[in-house]
């Protein structure tokens, strides 16, 4: 059995040996830091089974005739032909749950850097400003206590509860939009979530009903104070709209992780905003803590053991 990784770069180079020992003992891996588009019909021509992250992968894959298997290293997994791997019998299994720590640690990290001004305080002291001015303390620009704060949580999945939970415990009170509210909190409409939180983050999956779904007239509705941080899909959100309510001060600061263009061009309506001390910008990297990494190749490595085994588990198709 031949296992292919078409873009290994995108799980970390400190992981490779982890990667190796765990689908190692399915078969031969070959594995490749990148693969462009063109590249895909060659590099797949003899694989059984594929790993894959970002990659966009179709009607590019009939020249696999062995392949019997794609592994989605993610949640999400709209960059795979899903039609055509049920035409073409391909089995497609993502990997669920890994992330969750990981996303919310840096979901939580933003909102405290944001709402705590950090990013002016510590320039303070870097530029030595703190060690020539005779004053012992300096408190401005002006930040506020977290606790008592509302913050809006939009798609309330296992991401979405773990942040919850922390807010919680930081004495937010946390109102969610879901598409199948559950009682466990309170529950608003997207235009009033949008409206009544002083932050807002969104875990919500890309689909046709959330693409766009904070659209320029949700981000007018929200408050001129709020925060608004973004860890799920760059297209959940219009990023034209967010860099002009952030750079004519409607909004008060964004966190994003997550670009409808990855890596993010360099004519991306977030570059004329992207030094404002009220904007944190990551390069997508909010589910990779370490542990998450590992997390995420021993359930990959478990979906093709129970593939082989005739099981299923994680499977989309």
């Amino acid at each position: 059995m031949k296992i292919i990784v078409l873009d290994a770069a995108t799980l970390g180079c400190d992981i490779k040996e982890k990667a190796y020992e765990i689908f190692g003992k399915f078969g031969e891996v070959d594995m490749r830091e990148t693969t462009t588009l063109d590249q895909v019909p060659m590099a797949v021509k003899d694989a059984d089974v594929l790993i894959v992250n970002k990659i966009r992968l179709g009607s590019n894959l009939s020249g696999a005739k062995n392949l019997k298997l794609i592994c989605v290293s993610a949640t999400g997994y709209d960059n795979i032909d899903l039609k055509w791997c049920r035409e073409n019998n391909v089995a497609v299994c993502n990997v669920k749950g890994y992330s969750t720590q990981s996303v919310a640690q840096l979901t939580i990290s933003m909102a405290l850097m944001l709402i705590n001004r950090m990013a002016e305080y510590t320039e303070y002291v870097k530029s030595g400003e703190y060690s020539i001015s005779g004053i012992a303390n300096r408190l401005t620009p002006v930040y506020n206590e977290i606790y008592g704060k509302t913050w809006g949580i939009v798609g309330a999945g296992n991401i979405g509860k773990q942040v919850a939970r922390v807010a919680e415990a930081m004495g937010c009170r946390v109102i969610v939009n879901k598409r199948t509210p559950d009682g466990d909190y309170e529950f608003y409409d997207i235009d009033n979530l949008c409206a009544t939180a002083d932050i807002i983050s969104v875990h919500t999956p890309l689909t046709d009903e959330t693409r766009n779904l904070i659209n320029r007239d949700r981000i007018n509705m929200m408050k001129s104070n709020a925060i608004f941080i973004n860890v799920a899909r760059g297209a959940v959100a219009d990023e034209a709209a967010l860099a002009d309510a952030v750079a004519q001060g409607r909004i008060g600061g964004i966190g994003i992780d997550v670009y409808t263009t990855e890596p993010m061009p360099k004519d991306h309506p977030y570059t004329k905003i992207m030094k404002m001390p009220n904007v944190c910008l990551t390069p997508h990297n909010a589910w990779g803590a370490y542990e998450s990494r590992v997390r995420c190749l021993e359930i990959m490595g478990s979906n093709i053991e129970k593939f082989l085994s005739g099981e299923r588990q994680n499977r989309i198709v």
